[in-house]
This record gives C-alpha cells, structure tokens and sequence, in this order.
C-alpha cells in the first residue's frame, strides 16, 4: 500500500477530543499531517525516516498553515481523516514527513510510530504510541 491521500478539507476533529493550540508552524503544514513540537516549540512534520525529533507523533494538523502561522493539531481521539481506510488497521507514520500509512508499510531502518486504529471507512482513533524502536 502507499500513504493515505488526505483530502484536506475533509480533516476534522470528533467530538471531545484534545487539540492544542497556541503553538506556530515550522513549515508549509497541510490539514491531515503528523507532526511534532521541535525544541523551539514550533510544530514541523513528522517523519520515520528523519532526524531523531522528528521521528515521534505530536498529533494531526487541522487546518493548513504557513511557517509562523498558528496551527491546532489533534493529540488524541476520533478523526475525521479526510482519506478512505481499512476498518481494524493499525496507521503509522510513513517515510515521507508528515504521511500516514498502514503498519504493513513499515520498512528496515523506520521507526515505528503508531497513530492509532482506524475505526470506520474514514475515522481514525488516536492512540499514539511513539515507541522509538526502528524495524530491523
């Protein structure tokens, strides 16, 4: 399989879930990317195959946002994720910064991060687990 393709405007938050606000982009952020708050607390695009911050889940963006701007990013619950998925599988951070995959698209050297299960044809349960453990 290959990266979820996120129809960003279809992105939304369920209902009594927590988002963070108050933090700024790092970078060009689109709705429906994992991204991380970096040691400047700026949200930048999580990546498995990246720099060791950036191997880690902080949460899926909300809205599109440019670098400086304020982004809200949802850290946990259902989501509305904007992409079509398989109801019982288990979503990832792939390789590519700030893409969703399923696990069975975890390769050699990526570290696994779980986002959580999805839960329907389009939501997502976040769960996130950033175990920091690289597939042989």
């Amino acid at each position: 399989m290959a990266d979820l393709v996120i129809v960003a405007s279809s992105v939304a938050s369920g209902s009594g879930v927590n988002v963070l606000r108050g933090n700024n982009a790092g970078a060009t952020i689109t709705a429906g990317q994992l991204v991380y708050l970096d040691s400047s607390g700026l949200w930048q695009l999580s990546d498995a195959n990246s720099a060791a911050a950036a191997k880690t889940i902080g949460g899926v963006s909300l809205h599109a946002s440019l670098n400086g701007q304020p982004l809200a990013v949802q850290v946990d619950g259902a989501i509305t994720i904007g992409a079509t998925v398989a109801v019982g599988t288990i979503y990832v951070l792939s390789g590519t910064a700030g893409g969703i995959a399923p696990s069975t698209d975890l390769a050699s050297g990526m570290t696994t991060c779980i986002l959580g299960v999805a839960t329907s044809a389009t939501v997502i349960t976040m769960k996130v687990n950033n175990s920091g453990v690289a597939v042989p």
